[in-house]
């Protein structure tokens, strides 16, 4: 053997056997269980009869399901357009180090350690016009506001309700990659004469790709999930314009115990999550690259 031949050590193998394990426990074998119930029509736990696809074409077919989905798509893409320049804004308005750092860092980190369910609470009552601090307040502004009867101030409430419960991940992933960037690249630009528009553009917007783009698909596939804040909020009203796709999925399973119908939904819920997040990825990817390119260019 050459001084240069390094041995492979199978053994290395079983370190990540408990991992396997774990994950085929918690992920693969629901999934299996789920793609199961998609194919067949269960008439009782002893009675069950093979559909194939069927259930996959009455869902698609379902108009709830095309207004739960169009509900869901533009909440998401909101989230995304309002939290990621709000939580960049923030970071840069964060101070750099010192024990106002920490504090910061701590009082912007808490509304993340607040439970999902607690939120919708919270927000149940700040809303209400007799006892709520916004709901009064728009009240004596003489708007008309309530998230009960109309439907377009439910879904800003939810919307607004997230982007006070979730912008804190982004702004933490942001500050994190700002504090990454070495000094060199601001003395470089100060010399140079740069404005803070300038510094943003080509120093740090460029070094935080990284993390936005975390911050994108995170932000994305929770959005995209989202069911305990609506639900206790608004109950997916009025009507239906809060109804977002978990909830659908909640009632179908839950609510009606149609198993295969709901399986065959959450398998295509699914592989929404998994187009639009590869969809994402390569965008903000192919993005970067271009801007790259033409930073050499020049």
């Amino acid at each position: 053997m050459s001084p240069q031949t390094k041995p492979v050590n199978q053994k290395a193998w079983f370190l990540i056997l408990p991992v396997f394990l774990c994950v085929a426990f918690s992920a693969i074998l629901p999934l299996m269980t789920v793609v199961n119930y998609s194919v067949q029509d269960i008439i009782s736990p002893e009675r069950r009869v093979f559909v194939g696809t069927e259930w996959f074409a009455a869902v698609m077919r379902d108009e709830d399901l095309h207004a739960a989905l169009w509900n869901q798509l533009c909440f998401s893409l909101a989230v995304l357009a309002v939290e990621l320049p709000l939580g960049i804004a923030l970071a840069l308005c964060m101070p750099a180090s010192g024990w106002r750092s920490s504090a910061v860092l701590v009082t912007i980190s808490l509304s993340l350690l607040i439970p999902w369910n607690v939120v919708g609470t919270i927000w149940q009552i700040f809303g209400r016009a007799d006892i709520g601090l916004m709901g009064h307040a728009l009240q004596a502004l003489g708007i008309d506001y309530s998230y009960t009867g109309n439907a377009t101030h439910a879904w800003l409430t939810v919307l607004l309700m997230d982007v006070w419960h979730w912008t804190p991940l982004v702004v933490l992933l942001a500050y994190a990659g700002l504090r990454s960037i070495p000094d060199a690249y601001y003395q470089a630009a100060k010399i140079d004469g740069a404005s803070r528009w300038a510094v943003f553009r080509y120093i740090q917007l460029p070094k935080m790709r990284g993390v936005l783009t975390i911050a994108v698909l995170l932000r994305f596939m929770d959005s995209f999930m989202i069911y305990a804040e609506p639900f206790v909020l608004t109950g997916g009203g009025p009507g239906n314009a809060t109804t977002f796709l978990s909830q659908y999925l909640t009632q179908k399973a839950v609510g009606q115990f149609d198993l295969g119908p709901a399986a065959a939904f959450s398998l295509i819920y699914f592989l929404i999550i998994l187009l639009m997040c590869f969809i994402l990825y390569n965008w903000m990817q192919r993005l970067g690259a271009t801007e790259k390119e033409g930073a050499d260019h020049a």
